[in-house]
């Protein structure tokens, strides 16, 4: 069965947009109220141009949260699990957001420009209602506001050679996550090492709505000789490569701790930051959920999952849920997330998919470890 989505106003269309359409886009999913690509119709060549060559990725739906002000760090220090006071200009953290119970909200990236101002780069939330509202609670001396900002992900081994082409060798010296801000065609963007995929590359963050296109096609011309493809966040690669996706992995209903983000929380700092103390309750007593990495029998899924599957122990008891699964070429095998209680994170357990057949979960790693 096939669906179409109605476009309108409700939904934002990112300044890459006519350029999608233009190079064959036919899936589409809406993250931060935006149209994000899914497909351009061939999955199998999207993911081997991102494993072997390079893909180019429209992730404007990356939005991101200015806080400017005198009060910038401070806001931005009690909104994040991770200690930000020692991240310097032009570098980024990736810093792990909690509501007081210790929930995650977002696990943004965190990119500091000036020592009072910063972007969050945040997942699919809606995160700058929130950095708004706790900057107004507690009466701080900043701006807190989404900037005509609109990332352009280009991803792959043949990244370098790409942004190389287009803007020079100096770009092979930009560190991970560290950024500069440069331009090409008199398109303004902030050139970042980060992208979420596991082969390397870069994230621009157009700073001009309107070059979108631009940006697009000169990205396209560098990279033709390097077999540049059109795609987007790929689902198997994404979990071979131990990337986490909020709300996908997890919902909107667990910790940090639960889903193996522990080393990106600062929980010994001294000051007061969103949800500590409920985090440090958990690291006393132990999370009741693990999010575990795992191989799942039978045969090869012909698609992804479209909703999480119901978990059951040996015993036939209720576990949790296998939060997202598909087929890994890198494995071989079908491949999935679960979100499950730690007494049979280890394996191995059995889940449910719509057609009624029952597979094997097996064990293949924790989350984050």
């Amino acid at each position: 069965m096939s669906y179409q989505i109605s476009l309108g106003s409700r939904i934002r269309k990112s300044p890459y947009f006519e350029a999608l359409v233009a190079h064959g886009l036919t899936h589409v999913t809406v993250y931060n109220h935006m149209y994000m690509p899914g497909s351009f119709g061939d999955p199998e060549e999207e993911y081997r141009a991102l494993v072997e060559r390079v893909s180019l990725w429209d992730v404007a739906c990356e939005r991101q949260v200015e806080v400017f002000g005198p009060d910038a760090s401070s806001l931005v220090q009690y909104l994040s699990a991770r200690d930000i006071e020692g991240c310097p200009v032009g570098r980024v953290r990736y810093a792990p957001m909690c509501n007081h119970d210790g929930l995650l909200i977002s696990d943004p990236m965190i990119l500091r420009l000036a020592d009072d101002r910063f972007w969050i780069s945040i997942a699919d939330s809606d995160v700058l209602l929130w950095c708004q509202a706790m900057a107004a609670e507690r009466e701080l001396d900043c701006r807190v506001f989404e900037p005509d900002v609109s990332p352009l992900a280009v991803q792959g081994p043949r990244a370098d050679d790409v942004m190389a082409d287009l803007l020079g060798g100096w770009v092979r010296d930009v560190p991970f996550f560290g950024f500069v801000e440069t331009s090409v065609d008199g398109i303004p963007f902030v050139l970042c090492r980060s992208g979420w995929s596991g082969q390397g590359g870069f994230e621009l963050f157009l700073t001009d709505g309107s070059r979108g296109v631009d940006l697009w096609n000169a990205v396209w011309a560098a990279g033709e000789s390097y077999g540049i493809h059109p795609g987007g966040p790929t689902l198997s690669e994404r979990i071979e490569s131990n990337l986490f996706s909020y709300r996908a992995d997890c919902g909107a209903g667990a910790t940090p701790l639960e889903v193996g983000l522990g080393r990106f929380l600062s929980l010994d700092r001294d000051d007061a930051f969103i949800g500590k103390p409920a985090l440090l309750a958990e690291r006393e007593r132990g999370s009741t959920r693990r999010l575990v990495k795992v191989l799942l029998s039978g045969e090869k899924l012909g698609a992804t999952s479209e909703h999480p599957w119901p978990a059951q122990s040996a015993g036939g008891d209720s576990c949790g849920e296998v939060r997202v699964a598909t087929w890994s070429p890198r494995y071989g095998s079908n491949l999935g997330l679960a979100l499950v209680s730690s007494e049979v994170a280890g394996g191995p357990f059995l889940t449910m998919v719509p057609s009624g057949e029952q597979l094997e979960a097996s064990h293949l790693a924790y989350f984050g470890e």
